[in-house]
């Protein structure tokens, strides 16, 4: 991860001389830099967290290499709207797969047609959604990796469909033969189709996702729409004005608020910029993979952001990721006992 200023910290511990060469990182950095700390003692790791804590600084990353360890954290507080307060449990992501027919420069997951698949698959899928019907959950998102690259993703997706209203993120490329007609059993009333298309014209969207791919995205979305489905567009972007711009576009071809999703590249995975989140920044967003139960979307194959390692029950699942939130949410409680003037 590419950072603003790296601190070496020698033998230096927050006793003993760090945290002066802390403050001066920070003053020679700006908000939303990201600051680096290289020790070789690994013991500075809690007090560093807490340090991050108590300063509204954001620890987005931690890497061991050669025996020294690097934390990485963001100076200020996260940007303002970068997820919406809901509460736990409302929502469920489901990472079906991993493997993609694109290699976008800044997916979160780094997925890509070299990615190994490390599918979800069907049984555990049907599993999910019974018993994510029995907690109440009210949406479902199904992504990847791409779906439509699954020769099962329309047993999947009427699994989730079954269990609350779904969403399958997608690139929309892959709606042809076999997957046009997986498309067309599919219940238009449970299943949304969530679709990226990152620029008006094909220039921007082709650097991040390949030559061609506009075109053929663009196809896919008016395909889903003439099948009958309720379909989204969401674009990545990496500034306000290609945001902005996008809107103007949206707004030109009718798409109501409700279809269009706007986000920033987030600094994961594959991406070499865009924001860097931690989990403290994050609404949690329970998301399960393969691999376990991840806090939110944007890092799930990411440690830092996993919850644990055992799926089921999923009303456990739940309950760990409600008692993460709870230990975050005493952090807080603890900084206004600190800052309590009066």
């Amino acid at each position: 991860m590419r950072t603003t200023v790296e601190l070496n910290a020698g033998s230096k511990t927050f006793a003993s001389g760090l945290l002066p060469d802390l403050i001066a990182a920070l003053r020679r950095s700006r908000k939303g830099d990201l600051v680096a700390v290289i020790s070789s003692d690994p013991d500075i790791g809690p007090e560093l967290e807490a340090w991050c804590r108590f300063t509204r600084n954001s620890l987005v990353d931690i890497a061991i290499e050669e025996g020294r360890t690097r934390w990485v954290f963001r100076y200020g507080e996260a940007p303002e709207n970068i997820g919406e307060d809901r509460p736990v449990g409302s929502r469920l992501w489901l990472y079906t797969n991993f493997d993609c027919n694109l290699s976008c420069d800044y997916c979160c997951v780094r997925s890509s047609p070299k990615a190994p698949r490390r599918a979800l698959g069907i049984d555990r899928v049907r599993r999910i959604a019974i018993e994510a019907a029995e907690l109440g959950v009210r949406e479902i998102f199904v992504t990847g990796g791409e779906p439509f690259m699954l020769p099962n993703i329309g047993e999947i997706l009427a699994a989730c469909a079954a269990a609350a209203p779904t969403t399958v993120l997608t690139n929309g490329m892959l709606f042809a033969g076999s997957h046009l007609e997986t498309l067309r059993a599919l219940r238009r009333e449970r299943v949304t189709f969530q679709i990226s298309l990152d620029s008006p014209t094909p220039e921007r969207h082709e650097r991040h996702r390949g030559k061609g791919t506009w075109v053929r995205t663009w196809n896919g979305i008016e395909r889903a729409r003439a099948e009958g489905f309720r379909v989204r567009l969401a674009a990545t972007v990496s500034t306000d004005a290609e945001a902005e711009e996008f809107r103007s576009f949206l707004d030109a071809h009718q798409v109501s608020e409700e279809n269009r999703v706007i986000r920033r590249i987030v600094l994961r995975g594959s991406a070499t910029e865009g924001i860097a989140l931690a989990r403290a920044d994050l609404v949690p967003e329970v998301t399960i993979t393969a691999e376990g139960v991840f806090w939110h979307p944007v890092g799930a194959e990411d440690n830092d952001l996993l919850v644990s390692r055992d799926i089921f029950p999923l009303a456990e699942s739940f309950a760990a990721v409600r008692r993460a939130v709870d230990r975050e949410q005493e952090h807080q409680r603890r900084l206004a006992m600190i800052f309590n003037c009066a």
